[in-house]
């Protein structure tokens, strides 16, 4: 079973998992399912960024399971650092993300109002995460 997991090694050159590369770096081929990053757009990098943290988080509240409360994946001082990282990056790149900024915002406003739900303690409205980037989440 071949591991294509962006951690994953290389297979050696001996390896009959090993995939295909061009002989050349000019020939402006890469192997097949690869893509140079100079060729993606730099909206598609961020978004893919920002859907990986909010998927991260969602995961850290608890969302994946159908009781949240009771999840084992629920870890609200991991969310907090992955809802703040998301906010960051949506407020800093808002403008260059033409029309995935608007269900990027939604979801980051989501993800704030559902830490707060699930916080034992809430926090002081602008003392959320990531409320110092996109101010206070009610």
């Amino acid at each position: 079973m071949r591991d294509d997991s962006f951690n994953a090694a290389e297979p050696g050159p001996d390896s009959q998992d090993s995939p295909e590369v061009p002989d050349s770096p000019e020939s402006g081929e890469s192997p097949d399912n690869v893509r140079e990053l100079h060729a993606i757009p730099s909206v598609e990098i961020i978004s893919r960024a920002a859907v990986m943290l909010m998927s991260a988080a969602a995961e850290r509240l608890g969302l994946a399971d159908e009781d949240p409360d009771s999840s084992p994946l629920r870890d609200l001082d991991e969310a907090r650092r992955l809802i703040t990282a998301l906010a960051g990056l949506v407020t800093a790149s808002g403008e260059y993300l033409g029309l995935h900024a608007a269900p990027l915002r939604d979801g980051l406003q989501s993800l704030q109002k559902a830490f707060r739900e699930a916080s034992a303690v809430p926090d002081d409205p602008g003392q959320g995460p990531g409320e110092k980037y996109t101010g206070p989440v009610y």
